[in-house]
């Protein structure tokens, strides 16, 4: 009795609170809603799913007590099921399934470049979605200047009318239904740093060297895809991390054309007055801090909540997402999380130290590498005033740039994660691929007795 009390008062005290939530790991700065449309969308779901219409499967679980709350609507139409009998924003990962709050027209086609083998695929991805799905098809400027594409005839009707764009200068984040990738992991990584927001759902073929993200076979393509376009089809929330850097302007003025900052970076602000320029990315796999071509030991410091928490001496440190964690976190011998665990991992790259192991910390929390942080809910990595040399950071390996003494970066968990596509669900699909690309606990089996042994030893005993 008490508990369905309680339910019923934490139900309420949602329902008062519906009209607009701000999620406190963004400061504030990026509001949802449960009632009102969210770029023009009918109204915004719960990240808790039910199954697929129609089935009368119960579910394990509805609800949990912790993980983050991001935004629920991925692109212009896709989100996922409303579960409504969920109270928390996170559920039971097997019951995750998309659905549309109106037929997807449009698809972003994204193809590895310079790979011979992929283009009869593409070829047959584009002319399927055209002429059977009657789709708008979307591919970067740079793909159809292909000399093996520009120069086929054959080709020639379903290329003009492709809608083209260029990276870094066409904002296509509002045109994008749902994406499919034609490669490798790298190629789902590329389509996750175009969105710097919300994301659409992605569907990504293994037609590149690993494949630990893409767990599609291209052979079956044109079921597969009709089912997505039919919301049958279960989803993935891949976490991603919000990274701010912040740089001081040293002598001239950093040029910004186009809200892009140095490296094509984009730039989140520039602020003249106090010489500090500002960027911000969305990461999907880690941000790596290293000591670049210096000979010296990397020295950074990491702040946690506003605590010095430790001083990285080594190569570098390696700040990853969940999924992030089979990757270079993995190669450097961190453990390996599933994507719905919402973490955030902290990896020593090569410590100048026996006890440096890596560390899971929760997903709410933000980082900051540099000097002392602003305030207590401002962490931060930084160089360390000792550090001999400057530092260098990547995000998903893109965007290379320095770090010198003065500069900051804060990392804490985006509230738009990258709804990735499955095969089957996210257990069965992340266990596969650990077996498949990792091999994962691969060893031969121990040897059984033989019966007779068996009954011969236990007659002795």
């Amino acid at each position: 009795m008490e508990m369905e009390q309680e339910k019923m008062t934490m139900n309420k005290e949602l329902s008062s609170d519906a009209a607009a939530y701000c999620c406190s790991a963004c400061h504030g700065d990026e509001t949802w809603s449960y009632n009102h449309p969210i770029r023009g969308r009918a109204k915004s779901r719960s990240l808790s799913a039910s199954p697929a219409l129609g089935s009368t499967k119960e579910f394990r679980r509805t609800r949990s007590l912790h993980g983050p709350c991001p935004v629920t609507t991925f692109g212009p139409k896709a989100c996922v099921l409303q579960n409504p009998q969920t109270i928390m924003h996170i559920q039971d990962p097997a019951s995750q399934r998309l659905t549309w709050n109106k037929s997807p027209k449009s698809v972003l086609v994204i193809k590895k470049m310079r790979d011979a083998s992929l283009l009869q695929p593409f070829k047959e991805l584009c002319t399927h979605l055209m002429e059977e799905n009657n789709m708008i098809v979307y591919v970067e400027k740079k793909v159809l200047e292909d000399p093996a594409i520009a120069s086929d005839e054959s080709f020639g009707a379903v290329k003009k009318k492709f809608c083209t764009f260029r990276e870094d200068y066409d904002d296509i984040s509002n045109q994008i239904d749902f994406i499919i990738c034609l490669g490798g992991d790298g190629t789902l990584l590329y389509a996750s740093s175009l969105f710097q927001g919300s994301v659409p759902p992605v569907m990504a073929f293994h037609l590149g060297s690993l494949g630990f993200l893409t767990p599609f076979s291209f052979e079956n393509f044109q079921s597969q895809v009709t089912q997505v376009i039919e919301g049958n089809a279960a989803v993935v929330l891949r976490s991603r991390l919000k990274v701010r850097v912040v740089k001081e302007l040293r002598g001239k003025k950093t040029a910004v054309h186009n809200g892009l900052g140095e490296n094509g970076s984009r730039a989140a602000g520039l602020d003249m007055d106090v010489g500090k320029q500002a960027m911000q990315y969305q990461v999907l796999n880690e941000v790596v801090i290293d000591r670049g071509p210096s000979s010296y030991l990397s020295n950074v410091d990491v702040y946690l909540d506003g605590h010095l928490i430790t001083t990285v001496q080594g190569d570098g440190v390696i700040v990853s997402t969940p999924t992030g964690s089979t990757a270079y976190a993995a190669a450097a011998g961190a453990s390996m999380i599933h994507p719905n665990v919402p973490a955030i991992m902290i990896t020593p790259i090569c410590p100048h130290s026996l006890s440096f192991r890596p560390i899971v910390v929760p997903a709410g929390v933000e980082l900051k590498a540099g000097g002392p942080p602003l305030s207590l809910l401002d962490p931060q990595i930084m160089l360390s005033p000792e550090a001999r040399n400057t530092a260098w950071v990547s995000f998903d390996g893109r965007k290379r740039q320095e770090i010198r003494h003065g500069d900051s970066i804060s990392i804490t968990t985006s509230c738009y994660p990258l709804p990735s596509i499955c095969v089957r669900d996210p257990v069965s699909d992340w266990f596969e691929s650990l077996a498949q690309c990792l091999h994962w606990n691969v060893r031969k089996k121990q040897a059984h007795f033989e019966e007779e042994e068996e009954e011969e030893e236990e007659g002795e005993g």
